[in-house]
């Protein structure tokens, strides 16, 4: 049972099932009636076996990393309760049976997608962009953002330029999102030369960044009303929910509190898993 529990966490399920909730979205914005549930599960199952297989190989490339570190070191891989040739089987079966499912019950197009988004953060940013920038998370969290899109095109097989805004949502979220739990574990980073903003530049200038990129979301945020893809349900949603987090980071900038980067990351989750259920709301109310 502990072996089980091991495998599971290697998944990343938390991760995981928050990219599902904005891939059904995607799913859902996709079409102005409800999808086929056949097709919203077989297409979840294969982008969450991607999604998984993605954060085993994160685990199996950090795993030294992970061990010195405070947040990580009771991942299963620095535990020892997984080898590194058990977790990179289990990771490469996972990927395996994602593809396969999504080209053969779902479309090509999503699978390529899928596949292009997890060598996007399995590869491109653990291998190379988190130890070569402070822009990392910038630059890589292009690979974070693609599942709405994915559900969008597991739906219509095309790319709409609606699916790009849900994306670009999530791409402008993701800095700010990060770079607080980067500032409440800067020393970890400092220890292990990982250049995160709050290491290479300070923590002072990482919350100046956090806060301008929150105003951008704030701006961003709106543009599925500005484009007539949603309403006033949303548009109401999305200035209530991104003035909240502009006032948590400019709140976040005034203290030194060691608190506050905690909770606007905190905050950061649940803006972005309402946001997406105000976009449904005002999809189908």
């Amino acid at each position: 049972m502990n072996l089980i529990k091991s495998y599971f966490e290697l998944t990343k399920p938390k991760v995981v099932m928050m990219m599902l909730i904005t891939a059904i979205v995607g799913m859902l914005l996709a079409s102005k009636t409800l999808p086929p549930l056949s097709l919203i599960v077989i297409s979840l199952l294969g982008i969450g076996l991607c999604a998984s297989s993605a954060a085993t190989i994160n685990q199996i490339i950090d795993r030294n990393i992970d061990a010195n570190m405070a947040r990580t070191s009771e991942r299963p891989l620095p535990q020892g309760n997984i080898t590194t040739l058990n977790a990179s089987i289990f990771a490469l079966i996972l990927m395996i049976a994602g593809t396969t499912i999504l080209v053969l019950k779902v479309n090509t197009l999503t699978a390529l997608l899928t596949v292009s988004s997890l060598i996007g953060y399995a590869f491109i940013y653990t291998v190379f962009l988190k130890r070569a920038t402070p822009q990392n998370i910038v630059i890589g969290g292009l690979a974070g953002a693609a599942p709405p899109l994915l559900g969008w095109t597991s739906i219509s097989n095309s790319i709409d330029p609606n699916a790009l805004l849900l994306v670009l949502i999530i791409f402008v979220w993701t800095p700010p999102h990060f770079w607080a739990l980067a500032i409440y574990r800067r020393e970890d980073y400092a220890k292990e030369a990982i250049p995160m903003l709050p290491v290479t530049h300070g923590i002072k200038f990482t919350k100046l960044q956090i806060i301008l990129y929150t105003i951008l979301l704030l701006i961003v945020s709106i543009l599925p009303y500005i484009v007539l893809m949603s309403g006033r349900i949303y548009l109401f949603s999305a200035l209530f929910l991104g003035l909240f987090y502009l006032y948590s980071s400019i709140k976040m900038y005034l203290t030194d509190d060691e608190k506050y980067p905690m909770i606007s990351f905190q905050y950061s989750v649940y803006y972005i898993f309402l946001i997406f259920i105000a976009l449904l709301a005002d999809h189908f109310i």
